[in-house]
């Protein structure tokens, strides 16, 4: 894939990413390949490849490059996995994803978002994604078990649900607390036991559902 802000790119992950630690070179070199300006509402926005998050509408953010590239790479991926995807919002993270794993299932709760991450992904393309609007926190039972979970909104729990459709061995990750601050949280699943590990600090808008948060609180 080639465009006019392949550069923009290339110096987010080195001044960005790389240079904060983020070493897994896969997860670098897809970062590098996705146009990150593409899942925007303006895709001309000067701030398309800043160190933030940016508004998609619906009161829902594209997440900070950094964030996207260490979730990523706490997954661990080597190219065969089959992930779900929690909260799908633009769909820059899914992207990611497509390029780094056999098959990703994501969900979102809200239609219009979810219809217009599904055009920008055909466009890419991103094949071997497959979409669906509903309530994350049920995951996707019929397609589980999942060697990934990725979720990319903030939950209360970890909710039971994504745990059950989790494979063995398999990982998840997915910013655990409040409304207003979280825990980046990875569990690791291997022989029938669950290893929890807390990384940093971070602020994401709220998972809502049955096992979320209430939409109005």
């Amino acid at each position: 894939m080639t465009d006019e802000r392949r550069h923009e790119r290339s110096g987010m992950v080195e001044t960005q990413l790389r240079a904060r630690g983020v070493a897994d070179e896969r997860v670098l070199a897809a970062m590098a390949e996705v146009p990150r300006h593409w899942f925007l509402d303006d895709p001309s926005s000067a701030d398309a490849y800043a160190d933030r998050p940016l508004p998609i509408g619906e009161r829902q953010t594209i997440s900070q490059p950094y964030m996207v590239a260490s979730m990523t790479e706490l997954l661990g991926l080597t190219g065969a996995e089959r992930v779900l995807e929690i909260g799908t919002g633009s769909g820059y993270q899914t992207a990611i994803l497509s390029r780094l794993a056999a098959e990703v299932f994501t969900v979102e709760r809200i239609a219009t978002l979810s219809g217009r991450a599904r055009a920008v992904l055909a466009r890419l393309p991103a094949t071997n994604v497959r979409l669906r609007v509903g309530d994350g926190t049920a995951g996707w039972p019929e397609e589980a078990p999942f060697d990934a979970v990725l979720v990319t909104a903030a939950t209360p729990g970890v909710p039971p649900a994504l745990l059950d459709q989790l494979a063995d061995p398999g990982v998840l990750v997915a910013p655990v607390g409040d409304r207003i601050v979280q825990d980046l949280v990875r569990i690791r699943r291997e022989r029938g036991r669950d290893r929890r590990e807390t990384f940093f600090r971070c602020v994401f808008v709220p998972l809502v559902g049955a096992d979320g948060f209430p939409e109005d609180s």
